[in-house]
């Protein structure tokens, strides 16, 4: 005898969202294999039935208990919510089941989170897009970094699954900030609670308002592309019917005051700054300079008089359009070392467009006799909690989750210095540091600071950034000294720049050479 498996798809939770061939299935189906709670769902259709219900993490069961009734001969359905073929239990099926079993498979599709939340949003799916997890549970985090900074830089719209727990509070935020390297901060996007179930909660936002906000399990985040537009209180992406080049065409007064034909330098460093006003006065140049925030901006034109500055963030598709429409001679990347995704942008953009790259890079001044070298903020981390009890960050924000999730973090108390950012200080209290062990300054800061500020505070280990003179390496390495205490110093990302330099005399002297 022969058995059935019906692999089926419930939908979000609504009886009439259950598509006829579901129904169809469950009614032809003798065993039933399912999470207790979709049981509800799909009472109607079940009732007299061989009922199953492993418990939540219990998924690999769940599977093989519907094989082993398929393979004696049962017909059985094993239910997902969603659609079955979509971060669900199908693919664990095929997995667990054998090349030479006979009895026969059926999948039957349903309603995903991603169209049923687009549904309420409008039509934000109507052109390409991507869909990504952010449980690292079953795919390393890295993974879902690489592929949602690609998704970025393809301006896909995306939808977001398995947004934030309780014990996943920071990735989320790490995804909505390499969204914005790459997308305007003024894409559209969707949050999405409970999509079709009680509670449902749906709210259109800017993509820069999305950090400030807090979710959970049951979210689903939809981030539109460039085209996506708000009408009637919905959003929506042109299927590409009318005319693509309108979007494009949108401009704000600080493009156009851009000069023609000038050098551009991607700064928010003191040291970038100062590059941009030697090349301003010296070769009597135009000079744009870029910082990506406003704060940024406002340093600029403070440091560097007579140069224009476009600043706040802007998308690669902004920076892609501004650059091609104002001529720019050269991309001089002197960002900070360790911003990493926007080197890494820029260089795409410089073979892209033919525009030629130089990287200006402060040069390390890390010595051994300093302090513990940490190849990642990984190790950083794990050394950090071995060493110390009352630990102080000077990494700034980007990477506090990694230091709170390292085994151990609990039992310390962290310290950290960041920049005043309203944001960043919600994201460092998120992430369970108290008010009163933030040090929300802009930097740099003398030894003389630091060293009061740490026995102040008690603080038994530091940990930095290889951030050279610019960024007051020396003055934690002398206040670290001072007060015999260790420090961690962790290692510059490596990127492979197609030109380079170290000192502001040869990038003047490059840049004169064009």
């Amino acid at each position: 005898m022969s058995g059935v498996l019906n692999l089926v798809s419930v939908g979000p939770g609504f009886d009439d969202l259950i598509v006829p061939r579901a129904i169809t299935a469950l009614r032809d189906s003798d065993v039933i294999v399912a999470y207790e709670l979709y049981l509800r769902w799909i009472a109607p259709h079940i009732e007299g039935k061989e009922i199953h219900t492993p418990p939540l993490t219990q998924e690999r069961e769940r599977a093989m208990l519907a094989i082993e009734h398929a393979r004696a001969g049962a017909k059985v359905a094993l239910i997902s919510s969603g659609d079955i073929g979509i971060y669900a239990m199908a693919a664990l099926a095929f997995e667990e089941m054998r090349e030479d079993d006979t009895y026969e498979v059926n999948v039957v599709p349903g309603i995903t989170s991603a169209n049923a939340c687009a549904s309420l949003l409008g039509s934000p799916l109507s052109h390409d897009f991507a869909t990504l997890s952010l449980s690292d549970l079953l795919c390393p985090w890295e993974w879902i970094e690489h592929r949602a900074r690609h998704i970025a830089q393809a301006d896909l719209a995306c939808v977001m699954y398995n947004v934030q727990s309780a014990s996943r509070q920071e990735g989320v935020y790490r995804v909505l900030q390499l969204m914005l390297e790459s997308k305007a901060p003024d894409t559209l996007c969707g949050v999405v609670k409970n999509a079709y179930r009680p509670g449902q909660e749906v709210a259109i936002y800017r993509l820069d308002e999305l950090p400030s906000l807090k979710f959970d399990m049951l979210t689903t985040i939809v981030v539109g592309n460039r085209f996506t537009m708000r009408k009637r209180g919905s959003i929506f992406t042109p299927r590409g019917y009318n005319d693509w080049a309108q979007p494009e065409a949108k401009d704000t007064s600080q493009e156009v005051e851009l000069p023609d034909n000038a050098l551009w330098v991607f700064s928010g460093t003191s040291d970038g700054n100062d590059l941009a006003a030697q090349l301003a006065a010296e070769q009597d140049r135009k000079v744009v300079v870029s910082a990506a925030s406003d704060h940024g901006g406002d340093m600029a034109r403070q440091d560097c008089p007579g140069v224009s500055v476009w600043s706040g963030r802007q998308g690669v598709e902004a920076r892609r359009r501004v650059l091609t429409g104002k001529n720019a001679r050269l991309l001089l990347d002197a960002t900070h070392p360790y911003a990493s995704g926007m080197s890494e942008q820029l260089i795409g953009l410089s073979k892209e467009l033919g525009i030629p790259y130089l990287r200006y890079e402060r040069p390390s001044e890390y010595q051994s006799q300093d302090g513990e070298f940490c190849a990642s903020m990984e190790q950083a981390a794990e050394r950090a909690a071995a060493l110390g009890l009352r630990i102080f960050l000077a990494t700034g924000s980007k990477d506090l989750a990694t230091f709170m999730r390292t085994p151990g973090a609990a039992g310390k108390q962290w310290f950290v210095r960041q920049t005043a950012e309203p944001e960043l200080i919600e994201r460092a209290l998120a992430l369970g540091i108290p008010r009163e062990r933030i040090c929300a300054m802009q930097g740099p800061f003398s030894a003389e600071f630091n060293t009061a500020l740490w026995r102040d505070w008690g603080i038994d280990c530091v940990v930095t950034k290889d951030s050279g003179g610019a960024g007051g390496y020396q003055a934690k390495v002398l206040a670290a000294k001072a007060l015999g205490i260790p420090l961690l110093v962790v290692a510059r990302p490596r990127i492979e720049y197609p030109a380079m330099v170290a000192d502001v005399a040869d990038a003047i002297r490059e840049c004169a050479a064009l």
